[in-house]
């Protein structure tokens, strides 16, 4: 089957009752005339003050109109997956990440933007951070930009610690982590730790898949073999349900970012172990309660370390758009130099997007803002390998997700499994026992293709 058939095969699993018309619009658009830009983009914080923020680009390029389509995370994945995958055409730019990017680039269905980046004065692509740069490419050259990167680390109260005795390692263990949710856990107060149970490939199983690798397991081994019901990936995922279920915050099998992050910025949560992107709520005075009180470790580890993932929400102008110079346009401004400085003098320095620019970090007001969370964010994405996720050597590369097709219906569906076991409706034994069917029905193609 050709990548294009399991994408779209895989897509359509996922979307049955999503129709690519009827999204809901959101940000400028003025209509009429003019080079009108449609974007897909995410609707979360920073891409918000993306929309505020494009009059700005609008004002400076008067020739050119934008029309943003704002999506939930998971609609957002669904809609733009069978966009760019059935030639659509319904958007000039689109919001992915490092996991369709080297996919969809290798399927001639982006634009090259590295073609681009050289021809525009001071955009400076060799200053993004490297790991993120490598993982946006194909063939050495870069098919989306980011508009941010993350990676994943352990937030807690520093005040909480403090108070029960406690003393964070510089480097966590997952079991020294959970002995602090219990000793921090007081029920209808505050939970020990907020962990995502939402369904969704990118929810529940981003931080448990960080989780699996550390505790030594693995999706498939070297010949394609399903291993979710391993000894290792088994007791990894009894570990992460045990904990959420036992010191987690309350409806944790629906919880995912956004819920875990209004935990902890509201108080209710100790811990949080999760995206690096998470310091500009946590930090946000005009959101957040907990502003300072907040200390940043490492990805915790077991059999294995440095366990943080790598992602970023970047920007791709697809082969279908009929407007790809005033796409890059828009493109090179919200993730250059000058919109990262804008966000911060506008709108606060804690807003910036993270992970993107190697010289946000020299800034000297974003220095003095991040001192806490930048150092440990920078650190986590420059030690994250995607190449080499496991302690036993594997097929695919991906940290919290496989950069594999049909990883979009997969993970899906494991997910729903999990969370089915966070919520108590199964065991994690049967969730991992109908997971590991359906990873075996994925690694049998492969086994059959070789």
């Amino acid at each position: 089957m050709s990548i294009r058939s399991k994408i779209v095969a895989a897509t359509m699993a996922v979307t049955t009752a999503m129709a690519i018309g009827g999204c809901a619009g959101a940000g400028s658009f003025t209509g009429g005339g003019g080079d009108a830009v449609t974007i897909a983009i995410i609707s979360n914080s920073q891409m918000q003050d993306a929309i505020k923020l494009s009059k700005e680009f609008e004002r400076e390029n008067p020739d050119i109109k934008l029309k943003f389509v704002s999506l939930s995370e998971n609609e957002a994945r669904a809609k733009i997956t069978a966009s760019v995958a059935t030639g659509g055409g319904e958007f000039d730019v689109v919001m992915i990440s490092n996991y369709e990017t080297p996919q969809w680039a290798k399927n001639g269905w982006l634009t090259n933007l590295s073609d681009y980046a050289k021809k525009t004065p001071g955009y400076d692509e060799t200053d993004f951070i490297p790991s993120l740069q490598k993982s946006l490419s194909y063939e050495g050259s870069m098919y989306s930009v980011p508009f941010y990167g993350e990676s994943s680390f352990l937030m807690y109260r520093k005040d909480l610690l403090e108070q029960a005795g406690l003393t964070m390692p510089a480097k966590p263990t997952w079991e020294e982590v959970a002995g602090f949710a219990a000793k921090l856990d007081n029920p209808g107060d505050i939970s020990g730790i907020c962990l995502r149970g939402k369904p969704g490939w990118g929810e529940v199983l981003a931080p448990l898949d960080t989780v699996i690798n550390a505790f030594g397991g693995r999706w498939f081994d070297e010949k394609w073999n399903a291993q979710l019901n391993s000894p290792e990936t088994e007791k990894a995922v009894q570990f992460y349900v045990d904990l959420v279920r036992s010191h987690g915050e309350p409806g944790a099998a629906t919880s995912g970012f956004s819920e875990c992050a209004t935990q902890l910025s509201q108080g209710n949560t100790a811990m949080w172990y999760d995206s690096t992107a998470a310091v500009s709520v946590l930090e946000d005075p005009s959101a957040s309660k907990v502003v300072g009180k907040i200390g940043y470790a490492p990805a915790p580890s077991a059999e294995k370390g440095d366990n943080g993932w790598l992602y970023s929400w970047s920007l791709g102008i697809p082969k279908t758009s009929e407007r790809p110079d005033a796409a890059w346009k828009f493109v090179s401004w919200m993730t250059s130099k000058e919109y990262l400085k804008m966000v911060g003098t506008q709108l606060g320095w804690e807003r910036v997007p993270p992970g993107s620019r190697l010289s946000t970090y020299e800034i000297p007001e974003y220095k003095a803002a991040s001192a806490a969370y930048g150092p440990p964010t920078l650190s986590a994405m420059e030690k994250a390998d995607p190449d080499h996720p496991t302690v036993q050597p594997v097929p695919y590369t991906g940290i919290q997700f496989l950069t594999i097709p049909e990883f979009q219906d997969l993970g899906t569906r494991v997910s729903q499994q999990i969370s089915a076991a966070v919520a108590g409706r199964i065991s994690v034994h049967d969730a991992l026992a109908q997971a590991q069917q359906y990873a075996e029905v994925v690694g049998k193609t492969y086994q059959e293709a070789g």
